[in-house]
C-alpha cells in the first residue's frame, strides 16, 4: 500500500464563469480559520468567450510562479472552474503536483446553459463536446490524486445537475438550492473541508528524482 500523508497543503481556488476570485469571499476565511493558505487567481477572459485550455494554462502559470516545484498542492475548482482545472490537471502536468483535488458543481458531463453563450468556451463545456469527451476518455487519471465531486441536485446552472457525477473518486451530494450558493452554504463549505483533510498518497512529484525535475522545468522555460 502507497504510504499516506495528511499534509495540510496550500489551496488554489479556480472561479466560474463571469466570476473572479471575490466568489471565494466567504470560503477564504473559512479555510485560513481553520488553518489553510489559499489563494485564488483571475481568469481572463471570465465569460466562456476564451478557450477552456488557454484558461487552464493561466492556472498551470499561476501554480508555477507562486510555488516552488516540490511543493505539492491542492486544487478547488468551482463551476467553469472545475473544468478549467481538470484540463490543468490531465493535460498540463498538475497531476504530478495535485494531491486533493475539489470539484464544485462543476459540468463535468457538460451542461444545457451552455447553448446560451456562443463563445469557445461555452462551446467546450456542452454536452458530449469534443473537449469534454477528451477529457472523459481517460477520466480515470484521476484515481491518482485523492479527487472529489461536491454537487446539489437543486442546480439550474448545470443542468442536468448529475452532470457533476464522475465514475472516480468520492461524490458529495449536499442540498443547497442554488448553484452560487454552493461557495457559501455552510454544508459545502464543510463538505470542501473534509475534502481537503482526506489522506492522499505521496505525491507523484516526491518519488522522481531531483534531476528528474530539473528536466522537465527547463524544458518547460526553453532552455
Amino acid at each position: 500500500m502507497d504510504k499516506l500523508t495528511y499534509r495540510r497543503n496550500p489551496v488554489v481556488l479556480v472561479h466560474g464563469i463571469f466570476d473572479t476570485g471575490r466568489v471565494f469571499d466567504k470560503m477564504i476565511p473559512y479555510l485560513t480559520q481553520r488553518g489553510w493558505s489559499v489563494y485564488d487567481l483571475d481568469l481572463i477572459p471570465n465569460t466562456g468567450h476564451g478557450s477552456l485550455d488557454v484558461l487552464a494554462q493561466q492556472v498551470a502559470d499561476f501554480v508555477d510562479t507562486t510555488f516552488a516545484p516540490q511543493q505539492p498542492i491542492d486544487l478547488v475548482g468551482f463551476s467553469m472552474g472545475g473544468i478549467v482545472s481538470r484540463y490543468y490537471v490531465q493535460r498540463l502536468g498538475g497531476i504530478q503536483r495535485v494531491q486533493r483535488f475539489v470539484t464544485i458543481s462543476s459540468p463535468h458531463n457538460g451542461t444545457w446553459v451552455a447553448y446560451c453563450n456562443p463563445g469557445l468556451g461555452c462551446l467546450q463545456m456542452r454536452p458530449d463536446s469534443a473537449f469534454l469527451r477528451d477529457l472523459n476518455q481517460d477520466i480515470n487519471m484521476l484515481s491518482q490524486i485523492n479527487f472529489t465531486s461536491i454537487w446539489t441536485p437543486y442546480d439550474l446552472m448545470i443542468l442536468p445537475a448529475n452532470s457533476s457525477q464522475v465514475p472516480v473518486g468520492r461524490e458529495v451530494i449536499v442540498p443547497v438550492m442554488t448553484h452560487a450558493w454552493m461557495l457559501t452554504d455552510v454544508r459545502s463549505l464543510s463538505a470542501v473541508t473534509e475534502a481537503l483533510t482526506q489522506p492522499v498518497p505521496a505525491i507523484a512529484t516526491q518519488q522522481f528524482p531531483s534531476s528528474w525535475l530539473h528536466t522537465q522545468i527547463a524544458s518547460k522555460s526553453g532552455k
